[in-house]
């Protein structure tokens, strides 16, 4: 891939062509997402103090499967944060949001939201805003998840948001030209994970190596400060050692845990890799 589609950072009330309800086309994925109807107060500015997670990081998304809701989310994160400490390894966990508060009450290791939507909170029924999260006890948030994505204005929006509250952005990209871009808006994370490997038998780190190299090389030219993480089909520990070598600050990790017949195996198996 050698050019990005145009960015777009038309106003959040433009009308579209249709006529129908206002959408903003997503610059980083090609498909569109429903505009947020409330108005934004002014974006507050970029806070100069990166936070951090710990390095080399292990960063492990629940995403919404049945087996890890409720109650065995809170479970999942005790062996998380029990097999980190034993092996040293600073890791931390994004579960579902109706289990952001619990979770956060239950461990120490830092725990965030899947996704938060940009603007203030107030009369926005059913979005997230950077203050709701923040109340759960969350530490921050992934951002722009292929699964979740969005424009460019919201990215740069929530990331200051973010920042402007001492919580950590983990901003995902799908590949090297779209990590650059966001690398502008300074994360103290990017997580590259090209989304035809998510949730597949074949890593990013040892499929398409360059991918991840690449972006290390892009995101410190523009940002030196942000860490990158390796995410999409990251099974084991030679998935994640290779990542490491490769220059990643460590690996963002799904369905390897999630789906696994045992997940403390699992765990301890990619935690072997740093």
């Amino acid at each position: 891939m050698t050019n990005l589609p145009p960015w777009r950072t038309s106003s959040v009330g433009s009308p579209s062509s249709s006529g129908s309800t206002p959408t903003e086309r997503s610059s980083l994925t090609g498909t569109s997402t429903r505009s947020a109807l409330a108005p934004r107060g002014p974006t507050p500015p970029l806070s100069t103090e990166g936070p951090s997670l710990g390095h080399p990081l292990f960063l492990l998304n629940l995403k919404a499967y049945p087996g890890h809701l409720g109650p065995a989310a809170v479970r999942i994160a005790k062996l998380l944060e029990a097999v980190g400490r034993e092996t040293g390894v600073a890791c931390a966990i994004a579960p579902p949001l109706p289990d952001l508060a619990r979770v956060a009450e239950a461990v120490p290791i830092a725990v965030l939201a899947q996704h938060v939507d940009p603007g203030d909170a107030g009369a926005r029924t059913g979005y997230v805003p950077v203050e709701s999260i923040e109340a759960a006890g969350a530490r921050g948030s992934l951002v722009n998840h292929s699964e979740h994505p969005m424009t460019i204005v919201d990215i740069e929006d929530t990331v200051r948001r973010l920042s402007a509250r001492g919580l950590v952005a983990v901003v995902c990209a799908a590949d090297v030209p779209r990590a650059r871009r966001l690398a502008e808006t300074h994360p103290p994370y990017l997580a590259v994970e090209p989304p035809e490997l998510i949730g597949g038998d074949r890593a990013v780190s040892t499929a398409r190596p360059e991918v991840v190299s690449g972006t290390v090389a892009a995101v410190r030219s523009v940002s030196p400060d942000t860490r990158v993480l390796c995410g999409a089909g990251v099974h084991d520990r030679r998935d994640v050692a290779r990542a490491l070598e490769l220059g990643a600050d460590g690996v963002l990790v799904a369905s390897a845990v999630t789906r696994a017949p045992d997940a403390e195996r699992a765990i301890r198996e990619l935690l072997a890799g740093y």
